[in-house]
């Protein structure tokens, strides 16, 4: 079962839960997406001792350690001449640097303002010590306020996977465990749920996998949480069936409706989490703009899943954009997926996602974002969505 199967039993389980008054947020791979602001540093860091990044090795890794344990394992695995605490010492300060540029995943802004507006306490407790998990959130506006709880490892006996993390937080917010909810992504996080007896959501990376055995209920992006589901206030940000979101950049090149990204490394600028039905719009050829419907999941034909990303014209059809290479700005979320892979949609449902996505590119919400432009000239944000320039095809 895949960790990522939303339609596994732990998300369709009709068993009465706990009532819950607290929801606790690991941060890394939760709410930021650390290792892509990060990416470069640890391969740098290696080269500086004639050692060579083993990419296989780093893929097993095991997500959610602390820092004292992950700088063990490196130190060992890699047989650097430092110890644990000379190796934490070197790299950290290479760390900060990066972590100014952490982005918030998906649908996390969201659910940190949507809980606290309405008064549901919550707290971040994350395997990070407390001055890192301060750096990685000070340029995040407003989350330091909107914690009642921060934590990190070393303010507690032991990190994850043991529970004292998670109680301690608990504890603090005034909250028995049994009605907290944890959300966290990787299986020590999960585990330290459980040993606190709490109730827990996953929003786990595809390298995860036992996620889905151990945790309550299992998604693929946060953009698919229900508070509802936990007895909680219900969002209310739905515009008819469209849910508006924070600009996702990416570029790539288009081949018969699928579009393969333009990478450094080989590996997906968009963060596992990005998942689900899209739309927005797509420069082609840097020449013409196009209203499009952008499917993305994972595809698992091969023995390491990739991204499978398929873009559909909103006006007409794609043969005006296939073999093109493509910069796409998606503003808005339609729907996730409860099939492992995003395949071609049927015509029923793409001409519903079509018609979903005409209406919402109509309105300002959508068309008009204060956002600061990432492309650079002379292909803005503001030339792609002003109305004056949108070619529609």
């Amino acid at each position: 079962m895949s960790c990522c199967d939303c339609a596994s039993k732990h998300c369709n389980a009709e068993a009465p839960k706990p009532k819950i008054l607290a929801v606790i947020f690991d941060l890394d791979g939760t709410l930021i997406d650390t290792e892509r602001a990060t990416r470069g540093v640890f391969q740098e860091f290696l080269a500086r001792y004639g050692k060579v990044l083993d990419k296989e090795r780093e893929e097993k890794k095991s997500l959610g350690m602390t820092l004292k344990d992950s700088a063990t394992s490196v130190v060992k695995g890699y047989d650097l001449p430092l110890t644990p605490d000379q190796f934490i010492q070197e790299i950290i300060p290479m760390y900060q640097e990066k972590w100014l540029y952490t982005k918030a995943l998906p649908g996390a802004n969201r659910l940190i303002k949507h809980f606290h507006d309405r008064g549901v306490p919550i707290a971040l407790a994350s395997n990070s010590l407390r001055e890192y998990i301060d750096a990685k959130i000070s340029h995040h506006r407003g989350w330091k306020e909107r914690f009642s709880v921060i934590l990190g490892s070393d303010q507690v006996k032991a990190g994850k996977p043991s529970p004292d993390l998670f109680e301690e937080a608990a504890k603090q917010m005034g909250v028995d465990a049994v009605h907290c909810l944890v959300i966290e992504d990787s299986v020590v996080g999960v585990k330290a749920a459980n040993a606190a007896r709490m109730e827990v959501v996953a929003v786990p990376p595809r390298g995860e996998a036992t996620c889905s055995s151990l945790a309550n209920t299992v998604l693929h992006s946060l953009l698919e949480f229900q508070p509802e589901h936990w007895g909680l206030p219900p969002f209310e940000d739905w515009v008819d069936n469209a849910l508006p979101i924070e600009p996702i950049y990416f570029s790539g090149l288009n081949v018969n409706g699928f579009v393969s990204e333009v990478t450094e490394d080989g590996r997906s600028t968009l963060p596992d989490q990005v998942w689900g039905v899209f739309f927005g719009w797509a420069v082609a050829d840097m020449e013409k703009t196009y209203r499009v419907v952008v499917g993305i999941g994972l595809d698992y034909s091969s023995c390491s899943p990739n991204k499978n990303i398929q873009i559909y014209t909103v006006d007409g059809n794609n043969c005006c954009i296939s073999n093109q290479q493509m910069k796409l700005l998606l503003v808005g979320y339609i729907r996730g997926s409860n099939t492992k892979e995003i395949t071609s949609m049927d015509a029923e449902t793409l001409k519903e996602c079509k018609s979903i996505a005409s209406a919402s590119l109509d309105l300002p919400i959508f068309s008009h974002h204060g956002c600061v432009p990432l492309y650079p000239e002379p292909f803005s944000v503001e030339d792609m969505i002003g109305c004056d320039e949108i070619q529609q095809y």
